[in-house]
């Protein structure tokens, strides 16, 4: 009979921790990735540029290469394409530490209707 006491003592003590918030959804195990390797979103500035069938983002001020721009699984084409020449800025994440390193586009602003390499100093 002291079994069955005992039982039910720590059934009792450990029911309240089961059910502390009702209203609770069900918990959500977190993925190991989110936890290593956050996604974080940043911002690029720059000139957008096809070269070797490829959209860049270019240096407004320079025209070297910031990053190879990948749509993210939209066509380049409706991404890019109506952007070449433009300056703007993309909002996503940098998936690589190559030179240019590659940048997942989540969106894309227009900042000017051109862009152009400053004229040369005298």
């Amino acid at each position: 009979m002291s079994h069955f006491v005992l039982i039910a003592v720590v059934s009792l003590l450990a029911a309240p921790a089961a059910q502390a918030d009702p209203f609770a959804g069900p918990v959500k195990k977190q993925d190991k990735q989110s936890k290593s390797e956050p996604k974080q979103t940043t911002a690029l500035t720059g000139c957008v540029d096809e070269q070797d069938g490829h959209y860049v983002l270019l240096d407004a001020r320079t025209l070297n290469p910031i990053a190879n721009l990948d749509p993210n699984g939209v066509p380049a084409e409706d991404l890019f394409a109506k952007h070449v020449g433009q300056k703007v800025t993309v909002r996503g994440s940098s998936t690589s530490g190559g030179s240019p390193p590659v940048f997942k586009v989540r969106s894309i602003e227009t900042v000017s209707e051109m862009c152009a390499a400053p004229a040369p100093s005298r």
